[in-house]
């Protein structure tokens, strides 16, 4: 599938085509190159969206086989939440400091190594500290990896490559109920079984730290140019051998001329001078946010009150009604076996979410696509909160799983493009991490909402949630076509 150029913003003029490294790899087309990292970076989301999902099929089972109420319950699901709010803060502020590659191998290492250890816990609190350090790894990873794949995204389609990466968590949702029907529900130790399972991110951590790509603008921020150049010409040469391979009376244009030398070395120039091929897409104007004073600056904090705004909203609905949806699938008399199974058909709905939210965050813009997404959302809620058979609970599970999932592509994409370089890690981070107080919240609200309202009561609530977040969305500025700010 080859992605879309469509631009909403007009490209800035090339200046006797002296272009900076971060313009050379904005003005490029999608290579096999930025597939791989998409590819590499994806497993690692995945792998992060099937050790969240598993936890909500190993409280319904553990309310089974231990008998765990649901306070305990609340407690394992909240605890990992708890993780997920400091490991988003700190992972932005070390991406910001050692950089994303680094932090992102770290947290898969983490949080791969605890879930392992899970499956040995023999009590309820073994299991909530260890579902603590799970989510310090999580919760610095999904940040970190968007961070770093919008940095290298081709301006045009930089949108649709972030949601295809959120589209990850789609499979390793589908990974999880897959797990969780046929092993966490297989018996009295199905759910251990479930959790050794997550030993595969701890062994993937080493792929990330060695076969991926720093950020060129970290690099360059710590003046690293040398590391730099020789990233962006790797990109450069794949789209020459992209173009080479499309044209069938020879090789196209050079793209990317050989620096002079020393010019890549100048720690004061990020600048050299390339050609300026046919193959190549012209250079997009850049966001010009102030850089400075951090992300609660005069610059910066309208756009960090509307996305903490979103997170937070978007974080109370989803985690309180995906979280629990296996359980009060069982207390409304489903087995565990037919819980499990509806949870998985709800789960797929996500695929077709992410699929129409990456087309239209290039064609509607990133503000009016989350806006719809969340309000579809909302009334999605509603639906599932009035479903009283099993057709109905099916279908507007399967439609909110289909809007909620694609407002979290458009947010993911969104996120990174609000902030400068220097503060884009830790802007991403804090915006998680505030929005992971939520998560840690919803867990606990839930019980109560059932026995004060029942399952309808609760999720209208999450319906408020997600029409709130749909008004905080729409205060953000459309970055649709505009290069990172440096």
């Amino acid at each position: 599938m080859t992605p879309s150029t469509s631009s909403s913003v007009p490209a800035a003029p090339q200046a006797e085509h002296s272009l900076t490294r971060s313009q050379r790899l904005d003005r490029l087309p999608f290579t096999r190159k930025h597939g791989k990292l998409l590819g590499a970076s994806g497993i690692g989301w995945a792998l992060d969206a099937m050790d969240v999902g598993l936890i909500s099929f190993v409280i319904a089972a553990l309310s089974v086989h231990w008998g765990i109420s649901k306070g305990d319950g609340s407690l394992i699901a909240s605890a990992g939440f708890a993780g997920m709010a400091i490991g988003a803060s700190v992972g932005g502020l070390l991406a910001d400091r050692i950089g994303r590659r680094s932090v992102f191998a770290l947290t898969l290492l983490v949080y791969g190594l605890a879930t392992g250890g899970s499956a040995l816990a023999m009590g309820v609190g073994t299991l909530i500290v260890l579902r603590f350090v799970v989510g310090l790894g999580l919760g610095a990873e999904l940040p970190v990896a968007s961070t770093l794949m919008s940095e290298f995204a081709p301006a045009r389609i930089r949108g649709r490559v972030i949601v295809w990466l959120e589209a990850f968590w789609a499979l390793g949702w589908i990974l999880a109920a897959v797990i969780g029907t046929f092993v966490a529900a297989s018996g009295p130790t199905g759910w251990r079984w479930a959790l050794a399972v997550g030993l595969v991110p701890a062994a993937y951590s080493l792929v990330v730290r060695w076969g991926m790509p720093e950020s060129v603008r970290f690099l360059e921020q710590k003046g690293r140019h040398d590391e730099a150049e020789t990233i962006v010409r790797s990109f450069e040469e794949a789209a020459e051998q992209s173009a080479r391979g499309q044209t069938a009376d020879g090789p196209s244009g050079t793209v990317g001329a050989e620096p002079a030398p020393g010019a890549a070395s100048e720690a004061s120039e990020a600048t050299v001078r390339v050609a300026a091929p046919d193959a190549v897409g012209e250079i997009p104007q850049a966001d010009t946010v102030e850089s400075t004073g951090g992300i609660w600056s005069r610059a910066l904090r309208r756009r960090t009150a509307g996305l903490w705004a979103v997170w937070f909203c978007i974080n109370l609905a989803y985690y309180g009604a995906f979280i629990w949806i296996p359980t009060l699938l069982v207390e409304r008399g489903f087995t565990l076996t037919q819980s499990f199974t509806f949870t998985l058909i709800i789960t797929l709905a996500q695929i077709p979410g992410y699929a129409m939210a990456a087309w239209l965050i290039e064609v509607l813009g990133r503000r009016w696509t989350l806006t719809v997404f969340l309000t579809g959302s909302a009334l999605s809620a509603i639906g599932y909160g009035l479903a009283d058979s099993e057709a109905t609970i099916i279908a507007a599970g399967c439609a909110l799983s289909f809007f909620n999932l694609g407002a979290w592509g458009a947010l993911y994409a969104i996120g990174p493009e609000l902030y400068p370089t220097a503060v884009r890690g830790t802007g991403t981070g804090a915006a998680a991490a505030f929005g992971r107080i939520a998560s840690m919240l919803a867990p606990f609200l839930v019980p109560v909402l059932v026995v004060a309202g029942g399952q309808t009561l609760a999720f209208v609530c999450f319906a408020i949630a997600f029409a709130l977040a749909a008004a905080a969305a729409f205060t953000l500025p459309e970055q649709r076509g505009r290069a990172l700010a440096q």
